[in-house]
């Protein structure tokens, strides 16, 4: 048997620009070598770096439609924060949209997360880290 291991997420998406946009502001990466310019034919694949550890996400053009939020089996990614609110803040600037209310109007005060659909619809979690 080979060794594997995982390579990275990878998120499909009509405009893998915008989206890969979306991520680099909201999580302070960088594109990957090559991935920084728009490919006059368009961009089909593009690659996010975190610059202080050896993770990656990647964007790929696909015309597949988003389920929507709980329906249906999924991936989503969880992103830590230092602090939920502020995390909050940026993800609605950056054009992020809450699924679910604050913890507390949740009903579950003692959650350290907040649900959330990517301009593309995906769904992704912001978490308190160190929880």
């Amino acid at each position: 048997m080979t060794t594997r291991h995982l390579r990275q997420p990878t998120l499909d998406c009509a405009e893998p620009r915008v989206l890969a946009e979306f991520f680099r502001q909201l999580l302070g990466w960088v594109y990957a070598d090559g991935h920084e310019e728009t490919e006059p034919a368009g961009d089909d694949f593009l690659l996010l770096i975190d610059p202080d550890r050896p993770v990656r996400l990647g964007f790929q053009r696909s015309d597949a439609t988003v389920a929507p939020w709980r329906v249906g089996a999924r991936v989503h990614l969880d992103l830590d924060v230092d602090d939920l609110d502020v995390g909050h803040e940026d993800a609605i600037r950056l054009g992020a949209r809450p699924l679910t209310g604050t913890p507390e109007e949740e009903g579950h005060a003692d959650d350290p997360f907040r649900v959330y659909a990517d301009p593309s619809g995906h769904p992704f979690c912001l978490c308190l880290a160190d929880q």
